[in-house]
């Protein structure tokens, strides 16, 4: 048995160093490890159009953050499961963000700007007017999702280094602005971003998107810093390439189906689900002042109230099968398009701005010109019934306060886009909203962090969200964004 045994070990050690030779011997294994299904560069024009197509779950994502902020916003109601309405303490992980969209724009990024890597990148399409797209699409991203959190990982974050540092929100939004004017400014006569389904390499429209963006921007600043907030809106308005001032020009998804569909539709017809609804605070809103944007912005003009328990929503439900689901389904086939940014949006902040004494334009002009826009990006407007609804007391800038009635009207045209209806409201405390029945708290005015902050990043988390302890409350879902002191 011995010898067996012992007859056995030299045998395979005979086989083994026939096979990899003497352990001192460096051994070529060739391309054994690399998997024949993977690449081994990066796609950059593939990574940007996920990244694009992607963008659609910035304006509404069943179930998600940007669906709860919707909540917060009050352009939707929940239909069964009302604890998030209800402002249960809802908390969820800004990681996912970092390791999907932000980590492929900042990859396009090193891509075609790294020695060893940007010939290759040329030679496979990418150029110096993708990396100008890539940044102002993270710059975007990084918009939203500060405005979810507060402060959060920036200038450390996407450089492979664990437990990055968190940013105030007041760094962020100014190197956001500086990020928007180096991007517009790095667009050159090379050829078109590759992978850009947004616009389809179009320069003057990106330009014009991230001016907008970038005014938007400024104006999310204008209570806490009414003077950068001017000069930076003024800058952005005044730009050479321009804003956005008409729907041709709006910033859209368009889906070509299949894979990737609209939203909405792959929420009512894919899933089928009816746990979301609009909100009777919005159709309320529309409805008292005949306004026809409410025949599309959900399946009915049965408002669904806001905030109720969930015994009271299924009660109501039962009783009303037919309350307005969101977006009209002529507005959520697989195709339809997803709006980032409108003309109407840029022209009610023009008005807004004019109101404030930012610019020297009309502020009755804009307003009337946002409003416009939006009716006709919805397909409703009509020249007559137009001028009829501008008449109208609560529509009318004569009457009453004019800033408040445009910014009623940014409220109603940001619809479906919770994220940047909640930023409005928290900004301006406009319209003026009533928290959930029965809640003794205000509306929250941000989201706590995850689990996995805490966990893996414990002492970046604590220190960046120490200025939201709200009665002793670490992270805060009450506390307030550096823009809404």
């Amino acid at each position: 048995m011995k010898h067996t045994i012992k007859r056995i070990f030299i045998i395979t050690i005979t086989a083994l160093t026939l096979l990899f030779g003497s352990s001192c011997e460096k051994v070529d294994f060739g391309n054994i490890n690399q998997n024949p299904n993977q690449t081994t560069e990066p796609i950059t024009s593939a990574l940007l159009t996920n990244v694009l197509a992607g963008l659609s779950a910035t304006i509404w994502d069943q179930g998600n953050v940007r669906t709860i902020a919707g909540y917060y916003s009050q352009y939707y109601s929940q239909t069964q499961y009302t604890d998030n309405s209800r402002y249960a303490k809802t908390t969820v992980n800004i990681d996912v963000f970092y390791a999907a969209a932000l980590n492929d724009l900042q990859m396009i990024i090193n891509y075609n700007s790294d020695d060893e890597t940007k010939a290759k990148a040329a030679a496979n399409g990418s150029n110096n007017n993708q990396i100008a797209v890539a940044r102002i699409v993270k710059a975007y991203t990084y918009w939203w999702l500060t405005d979810i959190w507060g402060n959060i990982p920036y200038s450390q974050a996407l450089q492979g280094k664990g437990n990055p540092a968190y940013d105030n929100q007041e760094t962020i939004y100014k190197d956001l602005i500086k990020e928007l004017k180096e991007a517009v400014g790095q667009f050159d006569a090379g050829p078109a971003a590759t992978g850009d389904i947004l616009f389809s390499g179009n320069i003057s429209k990106w330009k014009r998107f991230a001016n907008s963006v970038r005014l938007l921007i400024a104006l999310q600043m204008s209570k806490v810093d009414a003077n950068l907030a001017k000069t930076e809106f003024a800058s952005a308005l005044s730009h050479s390439a321009g804003v956005i001032e008409t729907n041709e020009n709006n910033a859209a998804i368009n889906f070509p189906g299949g894979v990737y569909d609209n939203t909405f539709y792959n929420y009512y017809a894919v899933v089928q689900r009816d746990d979301e609804a609009v909100s009777k605070t919005l159709t309320d809103w529309l409805s008292s002042r005949n306004d026809p944007r409410i025949n599309v912005y959900g399946s009915s003009t049965i408002g669904f109230p806001y905030g109720l328990t969930r015994d009271n929503a299924v009660a109501f439900g039962n009783a009303n099968t037919n309350f307005a689901r969101p977006v009209h389904p002529s507005r959520r086939a697989m195709t339809s398009p997803m709006f980032l940014i409108e003309a109407s949006h840029i022209w009610l902040a023009r008005a807004e701005a004019a109101s404030r004494g930012w610019t020297g334009e009309s502020a009755n002009l804009a307003y009337s010109k946002g409003i416009e826009m939006s009716m006709r990006q919805w397909g409703v407007f009509s020249d007559v019934g137009f001028a009829t609804y501008l008449s109208q007391p609560s529509v009318d800038l004569g009457t009453g306060s004019a800033l408040e009635k445009i910014i009623n009207q940014e409220w109603a045209t940001w619809y479906p886009n919770g994220i940047r209806g909640w930023s409005l409201w928290r900004r301006t405390d406009l319209p003026v909203l009533t928290p959930a029945p029965g809640q003794s708290n205000a509306i929250p005015r941000r989201l706590a962090h995850g689990s996995n902050e805490k966990d893996l990043n414990p002492e970046s988390w604590k220190a960046g969200v120490a200025s939201y302890t709200v009665s002793g409350q670490v992270d805060s879902q009450w506390g307030k964004m550096w823009w809404d002191k």
